[in-house]
């Protein structure tokens, strides 16, 4: 299979090891670069007509995953666990309780299949670390429950594991790292089925940007980012405020909507004063007013003179 890895190395990257083979350049800004800069002014000089700024991101997150899976694989050898049956068993900490779950409801929580995780129950009861008991509510179903040699490993390696990740973000400050989770968290919601809260509140069902990229290609418009409305509740703020199945919001005054929870906290803010948001229906653009302040407190329904699309 022609795989992520793969992808990179026709690019002239090792997904494995470091990018060592290009050497940063820059004069005193040397210090600052990495070798990817390197490799993105030898791609830029050989095809400026390419938009390489998406690969500056997803060649630097491939690279640090690799770097801080190993570390971290390395350090849960050292305690005699593999990583797949540790996450498996730090799962089941997590949610088992006393009780335990059920392998369905563990194959949720580690989005894996029944059958994988019917593999990974299998070694950790082999080892130990976990065993199969009877449901008292059903005769049908098992309960997976960490044991007592479980429990005591986890103990013995989650302060080490931590630390392995905390080592690794070192030349980070508590700044950085809290600025890095929320561009992270950003990105990691829109892959993410379930809708902001305050996006739902006022009838609203959006995809994210990703998707409506393609979902305008395939029917000849442009790549605009933005989030495509898939639905809108009858009666809702969205419904009187005139938006429609289809219709594409780009633009909340300046404030681009690239991401569902930009327009969450555009939404909360509307709670205080009018939104003017730029949207796409088509191919023209239309200008919608949201007022939730005019909204009852604990209800999403208005008239159509309270939220009227100019």
């Amino acid at each position: 299979m022609f795989g992520l890895k793969h992808w990179y190395q026709t690019f002239g990257v090792c997904t494995v090891g470091p990018v060592t083979d290009v050497e940063p350049t820059g004069g005193d800004d040397a210090a600052a670069r990495d070798a990817v800069d390197a490799l993105l002014e030898q791609w830029l000089s050989l095809r400026p007509d390419l938009d390489f700024t998406p690969f500056a991101v997803t060649i630097r997150l491939s690279q640090l995953r690799g770097r801080i899976e190993a570390e971290v694989e390395a350090n849960l050898r050292a305690h005699g666990v593999r990583v797949p049956d540790f996450a498996a068993l730090i799962t089941l900490m997590r949610i088992g309780g006393e009780g335990g779950v059920t392998q369905h409801y563990l194959a949720g929580q580690l989005g894996l299949t029944p059958g994988t995780v019917s593999v990974r129950i299998d070694r950790l009861v082999q080892a130990g670390l976990a065993e199969r008991g009877a449901d008292p509510t059903s005769k049908r179903r098992t309960l997976i429950v960490p044991t007592t040699a479980g429990r005591d490993l986890f103990e013995r390696v989650i302060p080490s594991h931590l630390a392995t990740e905390g080592r690794m973000l070192a030349a980070l400050s508590d700044e950085d790292r809290n600025q890095l989770a929320g561009l992270l968290r950003t990105l990691l919601v829109e892959f993410e089925t379930r809708q902001p809260v305050t996006v739902s509140r006022v009838g609203l069902d959006v995809a994210p940007a990703h998707e409506t990229i393609d979902k305008r290609a395939l029917v000849g418009l442009d790549r605009t980012p933005g989030l495509l409305v898939r639905a809108v509740e009858p009666g809702s703020v969205a419904d009187c405020a005139g938006l429609r199945p289809g219709d594409v919001l780009v633009r909340a005054g300046l404030t681009e909507l690239r991401s569902r929870a930009r327009l969450d906290t555009v939404l909360r803010d509307a709670a205080v004063r009018p939104v003017e948001l730029a949207v796409l229906r088509g191919e023209e653009s239309v200008a919608v007013r949201l007022d939730l302040h005019a909204v009852t407190a604990g209800t999403t329904r208005l008239t159509r003179a309270d939220l009227t699309p100019r």
